[in-house]
């Protein structure tokens, strides 16, 4: 049951009423406050990202900035012109900016209650009715005439409770979530598009070193016929020299289906067919380590990541529906105005006698609606609760994702070490069997088992190299990518970026 009107809103109401701006009931939307800690990962636990071995170093820098093409940090062209593209073609960008489009035309909808309301109208009727109504003689019969009418009606209900200013704050609300949901999408695509560019230049080398796995086993096979030729080792030392090749050849066809895809995928982010568009021959000598990763302090992270303040949008959406469901349990007072003409011809309608116009003002109060008002507004309170929730959990998990690739990054630093010492010692392991066998002091196995070594490390190098490279796009990802320092990207996110940390990229 809703609850009996109280003398403390029978005062509200009455001070409201008699104030120029009104109130606005419900609860005013504060930011929820930025994470107290300093650092996302223990502290002496961050990661050294300077493997030796001659492998590339790297730097993790405290509040760094980050430019807004973040991707030109890798120093590609092709990667560059790749990214562009599908910005610009990305029918999930498209789609992003429409419904950002569409919920600014809420806005402005939402806003129109603020203003009277005009309306024209005109009428004609034909009835037939009592003599009396025309001023003629009784007795007579009944007669048929026409009543014709026009004229502008004012409608206007006064926002004293702030029904509508909350209303307002919602639509504004959703579409700044709007804007930061385009934000997110377009941070998101062009990290896809890097990570597909980067898997294309690894399977790229990856054939590579796949076919000169194949150039190795074939060198071998060539010496395995020649010490078989010579009467120095049996038919069965070929045939595992042949067995080997073969085995080797049988890791191309995957590797190349993984470019494949890569390709595809590509080409699908740049808003194209695989049939009508072919992406550049990444390769991953093409692409530079970024020497410097800027990190933010987790506080500015939540005042710069899209997903958070796109969840932040949403929660002050929901705050606003608490004012908006606790308005509608107050009264409201609309009023309305019309001026027009009215008469039995054309001609009476422009005679000054025709004029009539109206002017009301009401009250309308709920009283009983079945307990369905004060529902309406518990469950406005709990949707905000669970907003608030899901924000909560946006922030965490954006503080898991940055200091799990922090970590992966420094993980990375090591395997690509000891992948580069592995591939230098399987390549000498390699060239000492292979005079060992022509001096036949080893058989043909431990010589295949030699070049499996050098092919097992290639590829593992190979992988590491690309897997610093994702993990170094993942981090400038996660931080954000610099969208606020693009004076193509949204105004309205850049302002609320502005006006929360004070900064003017």
């Amino acid at each position: 049951m809703d609850r009996p009107v109280s003398v403390a809103r029978i005062l509200a109401l009455a001070f409201c009423v008699g104030s120029q701006s009104g109130c606005e009931v419900g609860p005013d939307f504060s930011r929820p406050a930025p994470p107290s800690v300093l650092k996302y990962i223990p502290a002496g636990a961050t990661p050294s990202l300077a493997p030796g071995n001659g492998e590339p170093s790297q730097r993790l820098v405290e509040a760094g900035t980050i430019p807004a093409e973040w991707w030109r940090m890798f120093r590609s062209a092709s990667l560059d012109k790749v990214v562009r593209e599908a910005i610009d073609g990305s029918p999930t960008l498209d789609a992003a900016k429409a419904t950002l489009a569409q919920a600014r035309q809420a806005v402005v909808q939402a806003r129109g209650a603020y203003y009277p309301q005009v309306d024209f109208g005109a009428s004609a009727s034909r009835q037939r009715g009592p003599a009396f109504a025309l001023g003629l003689l009784q007795g007579k019969e009944l007669p048929t005439y026409s009543i014709l009418s026009w004229g502008p009606t004012v409608s206007y209900s006064p926002d004293v409770f702030g029904l509508t200013a909350r209303q307002v704050e919602k639509q504004e609300a959703l579409a700044e979530n709007q804007a930061h949901e385009l934000e997110a999408a377009r941070l998101t695509l062009t990290g896809n598009a890097v990570t597909q560019a980067i898997a294309m230049a690894e399977a790229r080398q990856q054939i590579q070193a796949v076919k000169g796995v194949l150039a190795d086993d074939e060198k071998n096979l060539a010496l395995v016929r020649q010490q078989f030729a010579l009467g120095k080792v049996t038919r069965s030392d070929v045939l595992a020299a042949e067995t080997q090749l073969s085995n080797d050849r049988a890791l191309l066809p995957p590797v190349e289906q993984r470019m494949a895809v890569a390709q595809d995928a590509l080409a699908v982010l740049t808003g194209r067919s695989p049939a009508e568009w072919t992406p550049p021959a990444f390769d991953l000598d093409n692409f530079a380590l970024p020497p410097r990763l800027p990190v933010s302090v987790p506080s500015t992270l939540v005042r710069r990541r899209p997903d958070i303040l796109a969840a932040e949008a949403q929660l002050h959406a929901a705050s606003a529906a608490v004012g908006v469901a606790t308005a509608q349990m107050y009264p409201s007072f609309p009023l309305s105005a019309s001026v027009g003409a009215a008469g039995l011809s054309t001609f009476q309608l422009f005679q000054g006698s025709s004029v009539i116009w109206s002017l009301a003002g009401g009250l309308s109060a709920p009283v009983f609606h079945g307990g369905a008002l004060e529902a309406q507004k518990e469950g406005a309170i709990e949707a905000f609760r669970a907003s608030l929730a899901l924000y909560r959990q946006t922030v965490l998990l954006a503080l898991g994702q940055v200091a799990d690739t922090m970590r992966a990054l420094g993980h990375d630093a090591e395997l690509a070490e000891a992948e580069r010492k592995a591939v230098d010692q399987a390549k000498q392991s390699l060239e000492l069997q292979r005079i060992r066998y022509q001096a036949g002091k080893v058989d043909v196995l431990r010589l295949n088992d030699a070049a499996r070594a050098v092919n097992q490390a290639r590829l593992g190098y190979v992988a590491a190299r690309a897997q610093r490279l994702r993990d170094s796009a993942q981090l400038l990802v996660a931080m954000g990518g610099g969208w606020w320092a693009d004076p193509k990207s949204c105004a309205d996110c850049r302002e609320a970026v502005v006006a929360t940390t004070g900064e003017n990229k």
